[in-house]
């Protein structure tokens, strides 16, 4: 579906942009220069392909948790968002030793500049598992958080409601109809939650790749 997606938005493009390629270079331009370019620098090319993928992956991914047939939010299921986050975590850190070498890229990670020698037994531990250990963790479980939350609450009040209309008093009738109706606010949030989430993830990839290969 992401290629498909990709592919039509890329069809048969004109100087004179129609709807359809507008749409495309508009979220092209959004991943290149907001994220790619103004994160990563100078040599956000490289990353780019990987950014715009990513994004999309998820974008679409999140958009399944909206639509009937499917219902079921792709990253609700926690192994999705590690696999994605292993992804980054493997990213960043083969962009930061291809440039610099394993050793050097290291101490470079774990040992800022100007770090007094006797708190390095303090600073090397707590950076190592910054950079290393949380990052991809938290990376992961935001999103999946984020998703699993929000479906979790758009069913509360849609079986919540729907049991509360069948239980044959009046007042319970009512408050699931409000219910009921609620939920359609949910649904639009969520919408909201699953782009927001999804660039969100991608930034944070970003910023990972561009501190890995950072000159300062």
């Amino acid at each position: 579906l992401v290629i498909g997606l990709w592919l039509w938005l890329a069809r048969g493009q004109k100087v004179v942009p129609g709807r359809r390629q507008f749409l495309g270079e508009q979220i092209y331009n959004l991943l290149r220069n907001l994220i790619a370019r103004d994160v990563i620098g100078h040599d956000y090319r490289r990353f780019l392909p990987f950014l715009v993928a990513l994004f999309s992956f998820i974008l679409v991914n999140n958009l399944f948790g909206q639509f009937f047939l499917f219902m079921f939010p792709t990253f609700s299921k926690i192994g999705f968002p590690y696999g994605l986050a292993l992804m980054t975590f493997v990213m960043y850190n083969v962009a930061g030793i291809s440039k610099y070498g394993l050793f050097n890229y290291l101490k470079r990670m774990t040992l800022p500049e100007g770090v007094p020698w006797p708190l390095w037994p303090l600073i090397i531990p707590l950076e190592f598992i910054s950079n290393f250990i949380a990052r991809p963790i938290t990376l992961a479980l935001r999103l999946f958080a984020n998703l699993f939350a929000g479906h979790l609450v758009i069913m509360v009040f849609v079986v919540g409601g729907g049991l509360l209309l069948e239980s044959g008093i009046a007042f319970y009738a009512v408050a699931g109809g409000v219910s009921l109706i609620f939920s359609f606010a949910i649904f639009a949030l969520e919408l909201l939650v699953g782009a927001l989430q999804a660039y969100i993830f991608t930034v944070l990839s970003a910023q990972y790749i561009s501190s890995a290969i950072a000159e300062e």
